[in-house]
């Protein structure tokens, strides 16, 4: 099984090593400071073409450290959880404070601000899985992609990972708490050939939770089914036409947004989406709320990497912009409070238009099914958005046929404000949870 040994010994032990950092950075003559403290334990398996390819236990361990010299910083790390080894990382970062340049925006979030009473989200659960049983999950999902039609040729492997881990935040305020948690995942990709056709997909699972993992044997169909129906793809005219995206790239456009919204982006005023609080940015219908306290859900957190309560909240409301995405420092560049958001976002819900997949293919009607996206043509100062992409050709709501070599080209103001409906197939296998997103109008690019 892949699980800390004695967690509340470990737990016990990093609150004590936080404290002696703390308290070191403070004889050294720091203001204040904040450390992070972190161990965990892993496996990985892949296999390929029936073979292991990698077998992999590893641990890992370290410790972040900031010391603050009013509003000077510095910042040192060590992997050697020694006291010694923590004190000679201590003075690295005092030594560098010293040298830093005074930033009046530097410093702690605000102590009324920590975290007081922190729920336990439910997210640690091991893994009862040692390598001979990661291997046979891993070797059932290629096999099955394998068997699963004669134009599968090749394998790209399957993979089985788990981890567990343990960590600890504290700062000068006397603020101290305890995360830990589990990640597990299974993935397969193959590769498809019929004539001078080659084509290789792939499809994966992550939860928190062992149960909430797919069956290995639905890995591989789904790698399979995904491959081969790719065979024979076509390129096509320059036009535009409505872009339906699905689930696991719809992510990304809502991504695009929060990267828009990060308060870096917004004080180095390099986002498409300057001063953007109270500004409609999407329809009306169009909802999206952080919800950080679900249990079970990897992208849950009481606090974030500053000890800020997290709380749930609208990023959009009736399609406008209702708040940014900010930790203490840019909060304090743009004259703001906090989000609880350093270290990132919490779980986004894109609330969805009650459609399925069948009815958003209906709703798409005729023009380009996206399955794939290539490269990063994304420009964040302007919005203006171009990738290449794979999917299907799709008229009056049927698949026709599979496109490649195209590219979806598009300003992501306009794709915002052009979402037609939002799907209610759901892919929760991450910190944005969405559907798939209709878009009515994209230039796509082929021959």
């Amino acid at each position: 099984m892949i699980e800390l040994d004695n967690r509340n010994a470990l737990s016990a032990e990093f609150t004590e090593l936080a404290e002696f950092i703390l308290q070191t950075a403070q004889a050294k003559g720091a203001s204040s400071a904040e450390v992070g403290l972190d161990k965990g334990t892993g496996l990985s398996v892949e296999v390929r073409m029936g073979a292991v390819d990698k077998l992999q236990y590893h641990r890992d361990q370290g410790a972040s450290i900031t010391v603050y010299f009013g509003h000077k910083s510095g910042n040192a790390s060590s992997s050697d959880l020694s006291r010694r080894s923590l004190e000679d990382a201590v003075e690295a970062a005092c030594r560098i404070a010293r040298y830093t340049s005074e930033d009046e925006f530097n410093g702690l979030a605000a102590a009324e601000l920590m975290a007081q009473d922190i729920p336990d989200l439910d997210l640690y659960h091991p893994w009862d899985l040692n390598a001979e049983q990661a291997i046979e999950l891993a070797l059932q999902a290629e096999n099955t992609a394998r068997d699963y039609d004669a134009r599968i040729v090749n394998s790209d492997g399957a993979s089985v990972d788990s981890y567990a881990g343990l960590g600890v935040y504290a700062n000068s305020h006397g603020f101290s708490g305890v995360i830990s948690n589990t990640h597990h995942s299974l993935s397969c990709a193959v590769v498809g050939k019929e004539n001078d056709s080659m084509q290789r997909d792939y499809w994966y699972t992550l939860s928190c939770m062992p149960d909430g993992l797919e069956q290995a044997h639905h890995i591989g169909q789904r790698a399979a089914e995904r491959t081969v129906r790719r065979l024979h793809g076509r390129s096509m005219s320059t036009r535009e036409v409505p872009v339906l995206y699905v689930p696991e790239l719809a992510r990304g456009l809502v991504g695009h947004l929060v990267s828009a919204l990060s308060g870096s982006a917004q004080y180095r005023k390099a986002s498409f989406l300057l001063d953007a609080v109270g500004q409609p940015v999407f329809p009306d219908y169009v909802q999206l709320r952080e919800e950080p306290h679900l249990p079970r859900t990897l992208g849950s957190r009481a606090y974030d990497a500053e000890g800020v309560a997290t709380k749930a909240r609208d990023v959009i409301r009736d399609g406008q912009v209702q708040g940014y995405f900010l930790g203490s420092y840019s909060a304090r560049k743009l004259g703001l409070a906090t989000t609880a958001n350093a270290g990132g976002c919490s779980n986004l819900l894109l609330q969805d238009s009650g459609l399925d997949f069948d009815a958003m293919l209906q709703a798409l009607g005729t023009g380009v099914l996206v399955t794939e996206l290539i490269g990063s043509g994304i420009n964040m100062i302007t919005g203006d958005y171009s990738r290449g992409a794979a999917g299907f050709w799709v008229e009056n709501g049927e698949i026709q046929y599979p496109l490649e070599e195209i590219t979806v080209a598009g300003n992501l103001k306009d794709m915002f404000m052009g979402i037609r409906a939002i799907g209610n197939d759901i892919d929760q296998r991450g910190r944005v949870q969405t559907g798939s997103i209709l878009i009515d109008r994209m230039t796509v690019a082929g021959e």
